[in-house]
């Protein structure tokens, strides 16, 4: 199941206690105090891991610990430190705080953030010995580790990301291209989750291409599956703006950059190529036409590609332009 944002309560491992504990040797008179100091609560670490693609693994596990450390024992000995948490995410995690800010943005195979320190152990009474004090008879108790209310949300990380209104053909065509294998059907909302596939590009690049599900007018805002998806289009480095031929093609390319310039992120100014769908089923003189009326929508320097992602007429030279303009966008990020 894909689950792309979840709350958990993580809780750090409170330190041990130090404890109060006097020498009893034989023939040693007043051997002194040598009460231990309690070792270190075990830390909360997240890590981001390209093995995982879910955060699935938190809806029924919500509540996180890591271990106490342990007291300290007689003849000065130290507790045992707990041992840290270790959690894996998947790459492109970011963990939010109760009150929104980002407290890590773990966008790296093997990045790590500790989200919540262990609490430190107490001191024995051996540590409090001093000239004035010969046998103390106190210690302190280990200082409690962090506790935190924090939710994490899934922003995947793709080379191109799929938009457009629902039908207009993301699915068939991320499944022509790759092994991922998205529903398909003829109506509304068949993609409830994003998916993720691998297109190969002439042998030599491979793209990674995430199908965002269809957006309709206000999704920005909350509605129809509302914005709980976009955030996936925060990553990506290219648009490919997929528009039905049979719509009317000008209104469909404004509507869905209305809803990405809407959001929390002007999603707008990531590079894109539109693509009209679906041209096997109808005459070259329509194609031409319905290019001529998307031209008028879209911006001059936004190239404009007419594909059938069912018999792949066009697809291959569709790959190349990606290939160009996500390899000039990593050029950019490095």
């Amino acid at each position: 199941m894909f689950v792309d944002k979840v709350q958990v309560v993580v809780k750090a491992g409170d330190g041990g206690n130090g404890v109060v504990s006097f020498r009893h040797e034989k023939y040693v008179d007043k051997g002194g105090p040598d009460g231990g100091d309690g070792g270190k609560g075990g830390d909360i670490v997240f890590v981001a891991s390209q093995n995982q693609n879910t955060l699935a693994t938190f809806r029924y596990h919500k509540e996180l610990k890591s271990e106490p450390g342990q007291a300290g024992s007689k003849r000065r000995k130290h507790g045992k430190s707990g041992a840290d948490l270790v959690i894996l995410v998947p790459v492109g995690t970011v963990v939010l705080s109760e009150n929104d800010e980002i407290l890590a943005d773990l966008a790296s195979d093997d990045q790590q953030a500790v989200l919540a320190n262990g609490g430190n152990g107490g001191f024995g009474n051996a540590h409090f010995v001093s000239s004035r004090r010969q046998a103390p008879r106190i210690a302190e108790k280990g200082e409690p580790g962090d506790k935190l209310t924090l939710t994490l949300e899934l922003k995947m990380i793709a080379d191109v990301g799929l938009v457009g209104l629902p039908n207009a053909g993301k699915s068939t065509l991320l499944a022509s291209l790759s092994n991922a294998r998205p529903e398909i059907a003829d109506y509304p909302f068949t993609t409830l989750t994003p998916n993720l596939g691998v297109v190969d590009v002439d042998n030599s690049t491979s793209l990674l291409f995430a199908d965002i599900p269809g957006l309709i007018e206000g999704a920005s805002k909350g509605k129809g599956l509302g914005d709980d998806f976009l955030r996936h289009v925060e990553r990506t480095s290219v648009l490919l703006h997929l528009i039905d031929i049979y719509q009317d093609t000008a209104a469909a390319y404004k509507t869905i950059q209305k809803e990405l310039k809407d959001y929390s992120v002007d999603l707008t100014k990531r590079p894109e190529i539109v693509v009209l769908n679906k041209i096997d089923g109808v005459e070259p003189a329509v194609v031409k036409q319905k290019l001529a009326e998307l031209r008028q929508a879209v911006p001059n320097r936004t190239p404009i590609v007419a594909i059938s992602a069912a018999s792949k007429d066009g697809v291959p030279s569709l790959l190349r332009k990606l290939k160009s303009l996500v390899s000039k966008q990593r050029q950019v990020k490095t």
